[in-house]
This record gives structure tokens, C-alpha cells and sequence, in this order.
């Protein structure tokens, strides 16, 4: 039994969005993923921490939701700026049953927990004040860490792993209000995506101001899959 993360797959099996437009990388990325999830059993998990599928609504996302249920593990997803097909956790897990889609699980103002862990998370966003949407932008984050605190509280007193599909921070940026509440909730470990191609050379790994921030997004990664405990 093992725990594992990786974002951004992209998956793209019944819409026309190919990945290799952004390098070559990307190329057979799909049987890439398959061939790293082949290593895992039935009772390991996996965090995948946003933009997920290119679908912009649950049935155009099915066929790369089918593709994730059939392989190894537990999944557990978290929202990315570009998962259009999100809806409310409610209707979401109504059309995994409808589907027969047994391994996929929602994190959205709630925690999983793992042996001595708690699985906490949410999209997160950016704080940008040189913008014409600061406000609109304001709006948002305010939201994302209120559904963060949501979901860190209900670790209890578990040591907390925190997903976020947007870094807290990277070179030359750091969004306040998102690491504020990981330190207020004393988390150790961060993992996060969105970061891809030239952007990887901002990302932040390693220890930060008592945190152990890691990017995971799956081009980074090679689409191996990060383990993270046993």
C-alpha cells in the first residue's frame, strides 16, 4: 500500500486538445500515465491535483474518467483551473455511480486520511494587484482559502499532506493569504502543479518557511507518479 501524487494529466480521449503543441514531452503522454500507474495495486492512492480532462462538462470528461477507473489505485481529485467539467461535489459523484466509476473520489472542503495523515486541499488561486480583474481575483482566493481552512480543520489531529493544483508560492511570488493558513495549521509538506514547460524553473522545491514544497505537475514529473509514503 503506497501513496502517490502527480497533476495536471491533461487527458484530452474525446475532445481534440493534444498536448504535444507544447513540446515534445508531451508526446504518447496518455500511454506514458498508463505505464506509470501499471506499478500500482488496487489499495494504493492517488492524489491528482487538478486539470484533470479537457472536458468542459461531466459527459464530454467521462471517457478520460473511464481511462483513469480502470487503472490501480483509489483516486482522489482535486479542482485545477482548467477542469470546466466541475460541478458540485453532489452531482459529481451522482454521475461516477450512474457510470459504474468506483475509484474516483472528490476533495473539496473535506480531508481523506491516510494511516497517520490527513489529505487536505483545494484549487487554490493567485493574488495579482496590477490587473484589471483584482478584484474578480480577490473574490476567488478569498474563497479558495476559506474552502482550504474547511478542509485543513477537518484533519483533526493528524499530520496534514496539502494539495493545491496553484503554487503558494514560487520564485518572485508568494500568495499571502494561502501560506498564512498553512502555517496557522502547521502543515509540513505542500504539493502542487500548474507549473509547465519554462515555468518549472520557478517552481520552489524543498523547504520554505517550515514547509516542504514539492511540484508535481505531470510533464515536470515525466508522468511518473511521486510517491510519497508507504
Amino acid at each position: 500500500m503506497g501513496l502517490y501524487v502527480i497533476g495536471d494529466l491533461h487527458l484530452s480521449l474525446s475532445t481534440n486538445k493534444p498536448m504535444d503543441i507544447f513540446g515534445d514531452v508531451w508526446k504518447g503522454h496518455t500511454e506514458k500515465l498508463k505505464e506509470s500507474f501499471s506499478q500500482l495495486k488496487g489499495d494504493d492512492t492517488i492524489i491528482l491535483c487538478g486539470d484533470t480532462s479537457w472536458g468542459i462538462s461531466l459527459d464530454e470528461a467521462l471517457a478520460d474518467f473511464q481511462f483513469i477507473d480502470a487503472l490501480p489505485g483509489e483516486k482522489i481529485i482535486l479542482k485545477g483551473n482548467h477542469d470546466y467539467w466541475w460541478e458540485t461535489v453532489s452531482k459529481m459523484n451522482a454521475f461516477f455511480e450512474k457510470h459504474d466509476l468506483k475509484t474516483l473520489r472528490i476533495l473539496h472542503n473535506n480531508a481523506y486520511f491516510y494511516g497517520d495523515y490527513a489529505i487536505c486541499g483545494t484549487r487554490g488561486w493567485f493574488r495579482d494587484e496590477e490587473t484589471a480583474d483584482m478584484k474578480h481575483n480577490q473574490k476567488v482566493l478569498n474563497r479558495e482559502v476559506m474552502r482550504l481552512e474547511t478542509s485543513l480543520k477537518a484533519a483533526g489531529e493528524k499530520e496534514i499532506l496539502c494539495f493545491l493544483h496553484y503554487p503558494p508560492m514560487y520564485y518572485g511570488y508568494e500568495c499571502q493569504e494561502v501560506m498564512q493558513m498553512l502555517q496557522k495549521y502547521h502543515v509540513k509538506a505542500c504539493y502542487y502543479g500548474h507549473l509547465h514547460g519554462p515555468s518549472h524553473k520557478k517552481a520552489i522545491e524543498g523547504p520554505r518557511m517550515g514547509i516542504n514544497f514539492s511540484l508535481i505537475a505531470s510533464d515536470y514529473l515525466r508522468f511518473q507518479l511521486k510517491k510519497i509514503c508507504e
